[in-house]
């Protein structure tokens, strides 16, 4: 009977797991399953791109995993039982009709990832845009091409995905005024010579930043601070952080307060031997015991780690704890122009920063490559080994046993 992996999510993470693991599997031992609620595969991290009117090439998952054993289906999780091992799907049918259908799974791989973070400020989730999915992003492309010149777009939110939204729009539209909320000092996680070259980007571009401004309210044209200043704002852009699917936090799993399932070094849960969580799913400890960041410089190592200790433990191999760290931050500030911060193993800034044009060569390299390794699971050629046990069944440090 083959083991069946069922593997939730295909962002980056869940995409690149579902991939490695059909090139380091038999295919008479394991049955692959990878749901997704897009036909296609998002590059999240052009999703700003998206917003200001470029075009990204579509990548439909059926060509991708063509030939590479990983069964397809389209649908939405509804549910999942940690204890029956099952997964609800609500999937398209041949006309378009979700169906719920049940899926049982021997491993699962959670790669659920997150979506925007509203914070529960109020008129947020009513009035701001956001660019944390295809959909979010869509929308605010057609909002912003309906903004005629001078009209204000403030983005709320300093962190990679503020910075890199607010330079997108303001190049791509000088016709706009553009402004950036941030609630403490602009840039002030970066070196000394990474925040100098951010400060004269935005000055070059004609972004306002607001620095030490806490948003406390959204509405339809303006935004409030907490000390009672108003900024107009014909677009608010929302982009404050990331919230987890909501899912597990219904289930049996051990779970944080962020609602991230919690996971040992080889991204298992550590409630339920049979699930692994991966990307911005997972509670995941890197240098320093510090959380990994939700980012996918973190989700693909952990989807690494959690392929590799799966088809290990299944095929009676060494487990690999192969620790996840940094090496730098890339930032794009348009097209033209970026920002590459090095970093120390647990994410803070060195003195050395990459910037200007080799600087956005760089960073597009970098997204160009994660797109290549997803598109392409099984290109590299990897020895499939054979299934020999099952990895609920044995307890870790347990002496392996081969199949008769």
């Amino acid at each position: 009977m083959q083991h069946r992996i069922v593997v939730l999510g295909a962002g980056y993470t869940g995409a690149t797991a579902a991939g490695r693991l059909a090139k380091r599997l038999h295919r008479e031992d394991v049955a692959i399953t990878l749901v997704n609620a897009e036909r296609d595969f998002v590059e999240r991290v052009r999703m700003h791109q998206l917003a200001t009117g470029q075009d990204l090439a579509p990548r439909p998952f059926d060509e991708m995993f063509e030939g590479t054993g990983v069964a397809l289906k389209q649908g939405k999780v509804t549910v999942l039982d940690a204890d029956r091992k099952t997964v609800t799907v609500a999937a398209l049918d041949a006309t378009g009709e979700a169906k719920d259908e049940e899926l049982e799974y021997d491993t699962l791989v959670y790669a659920l990832g997150s979506g925007w973070n509203d914070q529960g400020v109020p008129g947020t989730a009513e009035h701001a845009h956001e660019i944390a999915s295809r959909p979010g992003a869509l929308r605010l492309r057609e909002r912003l091409a309906g903004l005629s010149a001078g009209q204000s777009v403030v983005v709320v939110g300093g962190g990679l995905t503020g910075v890199e939204a607010a330079t997108e729009i303001a190049e791509a539209r000088p016709d706009l005024d553009v402004a950036l909320a941030v609630r403490g000092g602009f840039g002030d996680w970066l070196s000394p010579k990474g925040g100098g070259h951010l400060r004269k980007t935005f000055d070059r571009l004609g972004i306002t930043v607001h620095e030490h401004t806490d948003v406390t309210a959204v509405d339809t044209d303006r935004v409030t601070t907490a000390d009672g200043t108003t900024l107009p704002a014909a677009v608010t852009v929302w982009t404050t952080g990331f919230a987890v699917h909501p899912i597990a936090q219904a289930t049996t799993l051990d779970v944080s307060g962020t609602g991230q399932i919690v996971v040992d070094r080889t991204m298992r849960s550590v409630s339920h031997p049979d699930v692994y969580a991966v990307g911005d799913a997972a509670l995941a400890m890197g240098p320093g015991d510090k959380p990994l960041r939700m980012s996918c410089a973190s989700g693909v190592p952990t989807a690494w780690q959690a392929a590799d200790a799966i088809a290990a433990r299944l095929t009676g191999g060494k487990v690999p704890n192969v620790p996840v760290r940094y090496f730098n931050q890339c930032i794009s500030l348009g097209r033209k122009d970026g920002l590459i911060q090095y970093v120390t193993a647990d994410d803070r800034a060195k003195s050395a920063a990459l910037t200007g044009r080799l600087a956005a060569l760089y960073k597009e390299i970098i997204c160009k490559g994660a797109a290549w390794g997803v598109a392409h699971p099984t290109v590299l050629p990897v020895r499939r080994r054979r299934v020999v046990r099952e990895t609920a069944v044995v307890p870790e440090g347990a002496p392996v046993r081969t199949a008769a």
